[in-house]
């Protein structure tokens, strides 16, 4: 009889699969498994281990460009409608690998039974605003491959590759927190254009990744007190170890806040930039 996956297994099962829609139908999948296991009654799933990929797979398109080659289209014509939909849903998948690869590379550190769950809940709702900015960028007459995309997205993955409090700091406490900063502005680009699917599925986006940003505020904190270390000056060190470039206002504080984010966390790092590396 084979034995079941592991969570780390199932991790690693997602970021080696290549279309955007068949990796997010599996990752929905093994965090439905995942949750049935952690039910009441229920077989507990084994977190286990994994030999992550370095880099996901990815889908022949979109092309993938360094930042300064991506084309710059203004958001108010349709053509640059499009181009915010497409860059939002690479995003969205990219967080799907986020997501699942720090359950698969992390699974040596002793972490609570919470952490899985938030991480998995976290991915599985990825997962669902990738579909949803699929559908959108479908009904505009477009799809996820059509325009290239930032090949610099999963940079901070590599960086942190080995550093599980780093990872917390910069991919939750900073690109996603800058997130919470920029959706109300693209959420009123698609109200003034009258596009109701795009912004009900930007108002989902901005509501659960508060969360996103949540989980990863609690667990750095919560790695910090294992160390007995101060969570603001680790923080600090670092997001200038680890983050290339300034954190540019303006902040969403109220967000930011809600998501376990004081401001000084982040205001002291707007005007001095990370070590480069």
């Amino acid at each position: 009889m084979t034995a079941p996956l592991t969570l780390a297994q199932r991790a690693d099962a997602v970021l080696r699969t290549a279309d955007g829609r068949a990796k997010t139908a599996l990752s929905r999948q093994h965090a439905a498994a995942w949750f049935a296991s952690r039910a009441e009654g229920a077989e507990p799933m084994a977190i286990g281990a994994a030999t992550p990929p370095l880099h996901p797979a990815r889908p022949a398109q979109p092309v993938l460009l360094s930042p300064r080659e991506v084309p710059k289209r203004k958001p108010g014509s349709p053509a640059g409608r499009i181009a915010l939909l497409h860059a939002v849903a690479h995003i969205e998948l990219n967080a799907v690998d986020l997501h699942w690869d720090i359950i698969a590379r992390f699974s040596d550190v002793p972490m609570p039974m919470g952490f899985y769950d938030d991480w998995v809940k976290a991915a599985d709702e990825e997962s669902k605003h990738f579909n949803l900015m699929c559908d959108c960028l479908e009904a505009l007459g477009s799809h996820y491959g059509a325009l290239p995309a930032h090949a610099g997205m999963w940079r901070a993955a590599e960086d942190t590759a080995e550093d599980l409090m780093g990872r917390l700091a910069v991919v939750p406490m900073v690109l996603e927190a800058r997130g919470l900063d920029v959706t109300p502005g693209m959420i009123e680009i698609f109200r003034k254009a009258k596009i109701d699917q795009a912004v009900t599925a930007l108002d989902t986006i901005y509501a659960e990744e508060v969360g996103h940003v949540a989980y990863g505020s609690k667990w750095f904190h919560f790695l910090c007190g294992r160390e007995n270390a101060d969570p603001k000056q680790v923080f600090h060190a670092l997001v200038r170890k680890y983050f290339h470039g300034a954190l540019k206002p303006p902040f969403n504080e109220e967000k930011r806040a809600e998501a376990g984010l004081p401001p000084d966390f982040y205001w002291p790092l707007t005007d001095q930039p990370a070590t480069e590396g």
